[in-house]
């Protein structure tokens, strides 16, 4: 029988990405770095496809070169939960989190860059009230273009792990999600205890 650790569904993923797309690339000879990603969902909110850029003094330009596969690793919420938080100094302590890991094939595409860079723009900047614009960099824009290029990840195979009190007590729940500071992992283990929680 699954773990309750292991069921999720696309959506999870999809939210997991878009809230939290800083992510570990890892090449297959090892070379790893942290690239904002943004993922790419069909009509059935399955994740198909990662969009970013890395400049190209990264060294994973030279690992891609070759051998395309990589992992891609995203963290979402985490954190230590004291018993403290439990209300029960006889219960053990655990962290909380959530994460996936996602097995890709890495496409190097120059023609790709501008549109990799806006679709990150235009994610990030959305919360703002006046979002930036490339515009404003005026002539530096096209000068900082040839330092780097865009890149597309075919997803293979996607999996995650949401730890997030699914386990506990509705009791223990409760008492972890009415003490614990961390909001975020708050809103997640709300989440994924949908009918064993009391209303906030």
């Amino acid at each position: 029988m699954a773990s309750p650790f292991e069921q999720y569904d696309d959506g999870d993923i999809r939210s997991l990405i878009e809230e939290y797309p800083l992510a570990w690339v890892v090449a297959a000879d090892g070379e790893a770095s942290q690239l904002p990603l943004i993922g790419i969902f069909d009509a059935n909110n399955r994740l198909t496809e990662l969009i970013g850029h890395y400049a190209l003094t990264n060294p994973l330009g030279a690992s891609f070169a070759a051998d395309t596969r990589a992992t891609l690793l995203f963290s979402g919420p985490n954190d230590y939960v004291s018993p403290e938080h439990a209300g029960n100094r006889q219960w053990g302590p655990t962290w909380n989190y959530a994460n996936a890991r996602i097995t890709v094939d890495i496409s190097v595409e120059p023609e790709l860059t501008e549109a990799a860079l806006q679709l990150l723009i235009n994610k990030v900047e959305a919360k703002f009230a006046q979002p930036w614009s490339v515009d404003e960099l005026g002539d530096r824009y096209q000068a900082m273009l040839p330092r780097i290029v865009g890149f597309r990840a075919h997803v293979k195979q996607v999996v995650g792990r949401f730890k997030l009190g699914q386990d506990e007590t509705p009791e223990t729940l409760n008492h972890i999600l009415a003490n614990i500071p961390n909001a975020e992992l708050v809103d997640w283990m709300r989440r994924f205890n949908q009918g064993r929680v009391e209303e906030a």
